[in-house]
């Protein structure tokens, strides 16, 4: 099938942002459709205003296109929103990888989604270098919006951390 084909492209496809992740290990995908005369990539972007949008759009239509299984459409699904849920385990093995830490559960196993009532402490965050636990928050605000800047006080390395959303 062409979507199946469509899948195992879209795998080789990479996040503009954090080259370490496809945008299938991002949960980006969210749907390949067949339809009579194309195919349809239907993408979730990681939030309405992400400025990647538009590269991704561009380089899923063309890594699709260029591996024969055009014309191919893509269309932006926006609900549900995305959640830093739908990153795969391996993406988050490969954000460690990166020199990422890689964002915890936004809900409980099996539960509902929760919306912040109150601030809770924040867990502590293990080092993506060294897998020490003594960490601190040194901005809010990493590179890009989704990701806060962090500093091992081990190995004294910075580091960034996906948010949770």
């Amino acid at each position: 099938m062409r979507s199946e084909r469509a899948w195992a492209v879209l795998q080789t496809v990479l996040d503009p942002e954090v080259p370490a992740l496809s945008v299938c290990d991002l949960g980006i995908v969210r749907d390949v459709l067949e339809h009579d005369d194309h195919l349809e990539v239907v993408l979730t972007p990681t939030y309405s205003g992400c400025p990647a949008t538009e590269v991704i759009e561009s380089d899923v239509r063309d890594a699709v296109t260029k591996a024969g299984l055009g014309p191919v459409r893509v269309s932006l699904r926006r609900a549900p929103a995305w959640t830093t849920d739908w990153i795969s385990e391996e993406g988050k093995r490969k954000l460690r990888e990166y020199g990422i830490a890689p964002p915890g559960p936004t809900m409980p196993e099996g539960g509902t989604p929760i919306r912040i009532v109150r601030r809770r402490a924040e867990p502590a965050l293990a080092c993506p270098h060294c897998g020490s636990p003594q960490t601190e928050k040194l901005s809010a605000f990493g590179s890009t919006a989704c990701k806060a800047l962090y500093r091992c006080l081990d190995c004294r390395e910075p580091f960034e951390h996906f948010k949770a959303i």
